[in-house]
């Protein structure tokens, strides 16, 4: 069973971001192959999508939150939203909502007039609240529980998509992403900063590290070595922070080509469950777990995991390794880049935060 949030413990929220792929649909790929390489990550008969990630969690005492892009059922319909609403629900984790808005451009009926954008953030306020309010009712009609939180596709929101959410009833934003700031995360910030209010409802930021001084480098299962994900855990249960919110994706277990499992992200990944098992101070949950009143509580010194030379540079010839291992790249390994980060957008350079760096 997990090991429940409570007060003055650190809860690890484990977040996936669950779509399919426009440029699989782009491509000519059909619902059921998106479905396949995108959400259940088959390879060869082997599940390595959202069903192996539940699995492993569960196996460590792990409660995942799945945000579940709908929007996809503007092309396909919304009937294929239910097999995995289902999957998700019942087997304890939550489903919630994210929304990459590039399906509208093939949308069979527009819901904004036949407007497009990239991210939700290039819309009106009005535009914002009609996607919103569209996409909690496309899940909760498929069979998931009340809508409580949402983040945007890409991390592209801005200030007007909070005002939406706090319109349509949505309290939990985890749509920034510091190192997406000024580049499709439109949302005013002030640097560090744990759960707070803002526009009507609570922002919850993606946590992460100071991989070198004064930069920030996102909790993705990707773009993280283990070692530096521990760091980073560490750091937040030594600093009583009250959420660790990590990020990873439906088909983040499987090389950019989708065609083999990355062994290298799995092994990330079930290093972190193993080490949040075993950390005191540290709790299992998601937003169904986290009180709105831990948004009121004074902030505290938030510092970041400071940053090591040695456990950057390690990660980096990791990925080197990765990426010449699994992505079957012809070049030679000292002439090949890190894996980008997987997902619909790789994130840019980190801009040059002046941070505060905490305990190691």
């Amino acid at each position: 069973m997990p090991r429940r949030f409570s007060s003055p413990m650190t809860m690890l929220c484990i977040t996936v971001d669950t779509e399919l792929s426009a440029a699989l649909f782009q491509r000519g790929a059909g619902l059921e192959e998106n479905l396949r390489r995108s959400i259940w990550g088959e390879v060869d008969g082997q599940p390595y999508g959202i069903g192996w990630q539940m699995t492993l969690m569960e196996r460590h005492g792990v409660k995942g939150v799945f945000f579940l892009d709908p929007m996809p059922a503007l092309v396909y319909g919304p009937d294929f939203l239910r097999s995995i609403v289902a999957a998700v629900v019942e087997r304890g984790h939550e489903i919630q909502l994210h929304v990459h808005t590039e399906w509208l451009q093939w949308a069979k009926t527009s819901p904004v007039e036949g407007r497009q954008g990239r991210n939700i953030g290039d819309f009106s306020l009005a535009d914002q609240t009609r996607l919103l309010d569209l996409g909690r009712n496309l899940l909760e009609q498929a069979g998931a529980p009340a809508v409580t939180a949402f983040r945007a596709g890409n991390f592209g929101a801005n200030d007007d998509t909070l005002r939406a959410l706090s319109r349509v009833g949505i309290p939990w934003d985890s749509s920034v992403n510091l190192a997406y700031l000024g580049n499709g995360c439109d949302i005013r910030v002030d640097g560090l900063a744990g759960p707070h209010r803002r526009l009507g409802v609570i922002e919850l930021p993606v946590s992460g590290i100071a991989d070198r001084p004064g930069r920030f480098r996102p909790a993705q299962i990707c773009a993280l070595s283990a070692t530096e994900m521990r760091a980073g855990l560490r750091h937040a249960a030594q600093e009583r922070h009250d959420v660790f919110m990590v990020v990873t994706h439906s088909f983040e277990m499987l090389s950019r080509d989708r065609e083999r499992p990355n062994r290298a992200v799995m092994r990330r990944f079930e290093r972190l469950c193993r080490e949040a098992r075993r950390l005191p101070g540290i709790g299992m949950g998601g937003f169904a777990d986290l009180p709105l009143s831990l948004a009121d509580r004074a902030a505290s010194g938030f510092t970041l995991a400071r940053p090591s030379r040695a456990r950057t540079a390690s990660r980096m010839m990791q990925q080197l390794w990765a990426n010449w291992r699994y992505e079957r790249k012809l070049v030679p390994a000292w002439r090949a880049m890190p894996v980008p980060l997987s997902g619909a957008a790789k994130a840019p350079p980190a801009p040059p935060w002046r941070l505060r760096s905490g305990r190691r």
